[in-house]
């Protein structure tokens, strides 16, 4: 009797499991041999490979201005592994990402921390940031390329090669915002958009801290060229010391050109500013022959300003770097390293 119940329980139970092994209509009561474990497992990760493939998108929509300096989306291969370079900004930017190894071809800079760019024998010489060498250009077989306002005008015969980021820093979002947008559309189309924000942490203080320094000082910004001084507001280069460092710019209000508005050196005395911040474009593009920035400023009227007086002519250290490369990651830290070591130090 014992042995007819106990058989009836174990029948009983071998239905139950059974029962529970086919519910899903997936499972199976007999177990897999190795071979079709092995190959379960392959299968498996063959699809989970294929599903992340599939999540890759080909090309993304970033926002670049076109030919007429106008806002657009523009449609651009993702994670393109042929880059072709034309703004010193842009490639400082790559370069702060860590993709330096894409670019293909670059315009020649005087940029010692680019300089690994230029000197690399397999990277193409394109030409200059002013003008591209359309040959070099088309000849690297870019996925795309990165221009500046420079090239603005090369906008269309560019694009026929491949498409064209063209990026430039707004003076109404500031040097720093304009900086932190353009490194994220760049880090958008190679995937890196959480480099930007550890890459961008200390700005903010330290644009602060020259803020505090700064308040109620006047400053007249100027760009000396070919042995003349020219003023710049706050709608063109070095606008950072007026707009993000906080100087009363005395130069500001009047639209000034690309290189500022000629001034007279009596008017810099009329004006009488606490601080003259001087970007020696000669030296920043290497003119042969060219007269020093303090021979041209510190002349007999300059003498009787106040900012003579005090020690506060300040000539900015890297002028490559703010004349060619404003709107770098690199380029703001030294440009900050220019203010901060004049002002803070």
């Amino acid at each position: 009797m014992k042995k007819t119940i106990a058989f009836i329980l174990a029948a009983g139970m071998a239905v139950s499991l059974a029962g529970c092994g086919t519910s899903s209509g997936t499972a199976s009561t007999t177990a897999p041999s190795a071979e079709t474990g092995a190959a379960a497992v392959e299968t498996s990760s063959e699809a989970e490979s294929a599903v992340s493939e599939d999540a890759i998108p080909e090309t993304v929509t970033i926002k670049s201005l076109n030919a007429s300096k106008e806002e657009i989306d523009l449609e651009v291969p993702y994670d393109p592994q042929r880059v072709a370079i034309l703004d010193m900004a842009c490639l400082d930017i790559l370069d702060s990402l860590g993709l330096g190894d894409r670019v293909v071809g670059s315009a020649s800079t005087s940029l010692e921390y680019l300089q690994e760019y230029v000197t690399d024998e397999n990277i193409a010489n394109l030409g200059t940031i002013k003008e591209a060498d359309m040959e070099a250009v088309m000849a690297c077989e870019p996925d795309v390329i990165f221009i500046g306002g420079r090239l603005a005008s090369s906008y269309d015969a560019l694009s026929e090669i491949a498409p064209v980021v063209y990026l430039a820093t707004d003076t109404e979002l500031g040097v720093v915002e304009s900086v932190r947008k353009n490194a994220a559309t760049i880090a958008s189309m190679f995937g890196e958009e959480e480099q930007v924000e550890s890459l961008m942490a200390d700005f903010d203080s330290r644009i602060d801290a020259l803020s505090a320094f700064a308040e109620g000082k006047s400053a007249i910004v100027g760009l000396c060229t070919s042995g003349s001084f020219n003023i710049l507001g706050n709608d063109g280069r070095c606008s950072l010391i007026g707009i993000e460092a906080g100087f009363n710019n005395l130069g500001d209000g009047d639209v000034t050109s690309t290189h500022g508005n000629e001034t007279s050196f009596e008017l810099i005395v009329e004006m009488n500013p606490d601080y003259i911040f001087v970007l020696d474009r000669d030296a920043a593009i290497g003119t042969e022959g060219a007269q020093l920035a303090q021979e041209i400023v510190e002349n007999e009227l300059v003498m009787g300003t106040d900012a003579y007086k005090n020690g506060a002519i300040v000539y900015l250290a890297h002028p490559a770097v703010w004349y060619t490369a404003e709107g770098g990651i690199n380029a703001l830290d030294l440009m900050l390293q220019d203010l901060e070591t004049e002002l803070l130090q």
